[in-house]
C-alpha cells in the first residue's frame, strides 16, 4: 500500500519528502506516470483528475456536503464588486450568513457571504467555476474555508517579510499577498519544479508582485541567512497524509498505514522545529489538512517541548466550533475542522507566537479571529485586535 500512497503524493499531493527506496523508484517513473496519467483523461474525454472516477465515487457524502468556497482576491478586486458580477449573471445574494444551518440550506443560484472571513463567499456544493471569467482572470480563487485560515490567522501586517516554506500550489501564497497588499517580500519555497512553475502562473493571474519563489527543501534554508533576518512570519503547511480531503484521489488510500504515519510525524517536527529557528520570527502558522492527531497535535506538543519557553499557543478563533484534541494542556488552543461540524475539508491550524524574555510584543491576531479571547495560557495578553478597513478596488470585471 505505501507505494500506491506515494504514486499519489507524486502525481495529486504535494509530492514527496519521504518514503526512502519507494520514493526513488516512483521518482524515477514519473514521467511514464504522468504520461498514463495524461492519456486516461484523454481517452476518458476528461480534463481533471477527478473526473476520472464513475458518479457514484466522484461526490463522496462528505463532498457532497461541502460547498463551494469562492475566495475574493482582493489584489484585483473587492468583494461589493464580485458580489455583483455574479448578480448580472443570475446568482441571487442572501447576504452574510448568520449560522452553519444557512450554509447548508445552499442550492441552486443562491450564495452567500461567509459568517467568518470578511472575503469569502459561499455557493452550493460541486458550483464549478473554473470557466468563469472571474476565475480565469485572477479575481477569485477557487479555495477552500479551512485552507483559507492559515494565511488568515498569521496576519502579516503589510510591509513585513513572510516564509511560505511548502508553499506550491499557490492559494496560500496569493492569499499571503492580498493580506499584504502586495508590500513586503514573501520567500516561497518547494522542491518540484513543475509545480513551482505552475505556482509562478498562478500567482502571476492573481497579480502577485512582491514574491520570490525557489526550489529548494525549506529544510536546507539557513535560517541565519541575511537574506531572511527580517522574516517575522511563518507559514508552515508541509506534507501530510492528506486524510482530511474529502474528494482525495483515490478514496481507498486515505487511511494511511502506521509506518506512513510516523515517517511524516517525523518529517513535520523536524521542519516545524527548523521553521522557529529563523531569528526575527514572531508568528507562525502550522497547519495540515490531516485528521490524525500524530500529525498535528503530537507534533506541536513536541516542538513546543523541545523550544521551552520561548514559544506558545495563541487561543486563535475562540468561537471556532472545532478544537484540537486534548492531548496535552491548551491544545484546544488549536482549530480543527471538518466536513460536519464547519463544512469545510477535514483541516488542522496551530498558531505560535515568539514568547519569553527578550521578544517583541505579539501582534494582534484578526479582529475576527480574536473574538472574546481567552487570557489563559498561550494567549497574549494586551494584544489589541486591529481593525481590517477593506477598500473598493479601481478593476471591475464587466
Amino acid at each position: 500500500r505505501l507505494p500506491q500512497v506515494l504514486v499519489y503524493d507524486l502525481l495529486f499531493g504535494k509530492g514527496l519528502k519521504c518514503g526512502g527506496r519507494w520514493k526513488a523508484l516512483a521518482r524515477r517513473h514519473r514521467a511514464r506516470l504522468e504520461a498514463e496519467l495524461a492519456r486516461l483523461k484523454v481517452r476518458q474525454k476528461v480534463s481533471r483528475n477527478e473526473d476520472l472516477l464513475a458518479p457514484g465515487q466522484a461526490a463522496s457524502p462528505a463532498a457532497s456536503q461541502v460547498p463551494r468556497y469562492v475566495r475574493v482576491n482582493t489584489l484585483k478586486t473587492c468583494v461589493d464588486d464580485v458580489i455583483d458580477f455574479f448578480k448580472r449573471q443570475g446568482y441571487s445574494y442572501l447576504g452574510k450568513a448568520a449560522s452553519m444551518e444557512e450554509l447548508r440550506a445552499l442550492s441552486g443560484k443562491k450564495f452567500l457571504l461567509d459568517p467568518h472571513l470578511p472575503e469569502l463567499l459561499v455557493f452550493p456544493p460541486q458550483t464549478d467555476f473554473h470557466n468563469n471569467l472571474m476565475y480565469t482572470s485572477g479575481h477569485i480563487i477557487l479555495q477552500d474555508k479551512a485552507s483559507c485560515l492559515p494565511a488568515f490567522l498569521l496576519d502579516p501586517a503589510a510591509g513585513s517579510h513572510v516564509i511560505d516554506a511548502c508553499a506550491a500550489p499557490g492559494n496560500k501564497t496569493s492569499h499571503l499577498a492580498a493580506i499584504l497588499k502586495n508590500k513586503g517580500q514573501i520567500f516561497a519555497f518547494d522542491v518540484d519544479t513543475k509545480r513551482l512553475a505552475t505556482m509562478n502562473t498562478m500567482l502571476m493571474r492573481a497579480g502577485v508582485t512582491s514574491f520570490q519563489l525557489a526550489q529548494q527543501d525549506f529544510l536546507t534554508v539557513d535560517p541565519a541567512d541575511p537574506k531572511y533576518s527580517k522574516v517575522t512570519y511563518i507559514l508552515l503547511d508541509p506534507s501530510c497524509s492528506g486524510s482530511g480531503m474529502v474528494n482525495r484521489l483515490p478514496r481507498e488510500e486515505a487511511a494511511p498505514s502506521a509506518e506512513r504515519l510516523q515517517a511524516l510525524a517525523g518529517f513535520q517536527r523536524k521542519v516545524l522545529s527548523h521553521a522557529l529557528g529563523f531569528p526575527a520570527l514572531r508568528r507562525l502558522v502550522y497547519s495540515t489538512c490531516s485528521l490524525h492527531r500524530e500529525e498535528n497535535e503530537d507534533v506541536v506538543h513536541a516542538v513546543l517541548q523541545e523550544w521551552g519557553s520561548a514559544f506558545r499557543l495563541v487561543n486563535a478563533f475562540p468561537s471556532w466550533p472545532c478544537r484540537g484534541l486534548a492531548a496535552f494542556p491548551s491544545a484546544e488552543h488549536c482549530l480543527r475542522a471538518s466536513p460536519a461540524d464547519t463544512l469545510t475539508h477535514g483541516f488542522f491550524v496551530a498558531v505560535l507566537e515568539r514568547w519569553g524574555e527578550g521578544a517583541a510584543a505579539p501582534s494582534s491576531l484578526p479582529a475576527a479571529a480574536a473574538e472574546n479571547p481567552l487570557h489563559g495560557e498561550g494567549t497574549a495578553p494586551g494584544s489589541a485586535p486591529k481593525k481590517r478597513k477593506r477598500k473598493r478596488k479601481k478593476q471591475r470585471v464587466k
